[in-house]
């Protein structure tokens, strides 16, 4: 099951989500479709923020995401209580044994394959041939139950109250917002995702957005100081754990509210300072709201990423228009502004 999938508890339509992310995750993994993965991960997601059950597919063909092929396979689910499909696959043992060992955080397809032709087939004998993975894969096995439960939300609050409280002891013009389905209000969430930034990281933003990105990547390791004294810090706290992988603006680990604490998954990106709120908006989500925001900017002559809210000129991208907040973004786009639990892509 995909870590970021959609969450079950209050989800009236839990059975058809769960078979739309079981077919996005083979598809990813033994089909390696991405493109039907992208499909069926945004069904799931639009049908799970429905406060209501769905009676037929040409119901949640009303539902952005939901094609034709898509609904034929919820009108099954909902007439038999299952889909042959995923019969078929469950029944596979490449499927099984892909899927399965995919489970481990680090493990993509093509190794999981590579595993599964030397023999190694499900999560018992992948312990018992630990040697042939990498530090951070076994960090990911040591873990693989743990990483796939939910976490409280109340835990997630805690986590970043004692984060927030080590960096900015570290240095307090540090700003960090713990984004993602957390920032969203929900309950619980699959892993933590925290963005971080300092007014001293800042880069020169040019009319190509191609020269803007080399820009942040020669800049990015310049600032990598910044990300790796605040990862530091975290560890000499007992705050981070494990390194599953670090580079000048990403780090990807595990951390514990306490010493006998479930492990938890923890991304942490630095961001410029002058990105900082394209990044907030895109990384709180949801994947439905990020899409239809992009499309209303581009009706109305923007283009808007993770990175900034540009101007088109000519169709072109022009200079990015300084961004001091969320609010700022939606002010430009003349787009009634959400709060982050309304960012659903609905209303």
């Amino acid at each position: 099951m995909d870590r970021k999938a959609p969450k079950s508890e209050g989800n009236l339509n839990a059975d058809i989500c769960e078979a739309l992310i079981e077919l996005a995750v083979w598809e990813k993994n033994v089909n390696r479709n991405q493109h039907k993965h992208n499909a069926y991960r945004k069904a799931a997601q639009a049908i799970s923020s429905l406060d209501y059950r769905l009676e037929s597919g040409k119901e949640a063909k009303k539902l952005p995401g939901v094609g034709e092929k898509i609904a034929q396979k919820i009108d099954e689910i909902i007439e038999t209580g299952k889909l042959k499909k995923l019969d078929t696959i469950r029944s596979d043992d490449t499927s099984l044994a892909v899927n399965s060992l995919t489970r481990v955080a680090g493990i993509g397809p093509a190794k999981a394959r590579e595993l599964y032709e030397k023999g190694i087939t499900t999560i018992d004998e992948l312990k018992e041939h630990s040697d042939k993975l990498t530090r951070a894969q076994k960090i990911g096995l040591k873990y693989v139950e743990e990483f796939e439960k939910r976490i409280p939300r109340s835990e997630i609050k805690q986590l970043e109250h004692k984060i927030r409280k080590r960096v900015n002891k570290l240095d307090k013009n540090y700003v960090m917002t713990v984004c993602g389905s957390y920032r969203r209000e929900a309950e619980s969430s699959g892993d933590i995702d925290v963005l971080l930034t300092h007014p001293s990281f800042v880069v020169e933003e040019a009319g190509d957005p191609e020269d803007t990105e080399r820009e942040v990547r020669s800049q990015g390791k310049k600032a990598g100081h910044l990300l790796r004294a605040a990862v530091s810090d975290l560890e000499d706290a007992d705050i981070v754990t494990d390194t599953l992988s670090q580079g000048e603006t990403k780090f990807m680990g595990v951390c514990k509210l306490f010493s006998d604490s479930v492990p938890r998954r923890l991304d942490i990106r630095l961001v410029p300072h002058n990105q900082y709120y394209c990044g907030v908006l895109y990384f709180t989500g949801s994947d439905i709201f990020n899409k239809n925001m992009r499309g209303w900017a581009l009706d109305r002559g923007f283009t808007l990423n993770e990175y900034s809210l540009r101007p088109l000129v000519d169709g072109k991208p022009d200079v990015p228009l300084p961004v001091s907040s969320e609010r700022d973004i939606f002010d430009y786009l003349d787009y009634p502004y959400k709060l982050p639990k309304e960012r659903t892509g609905y209303g």
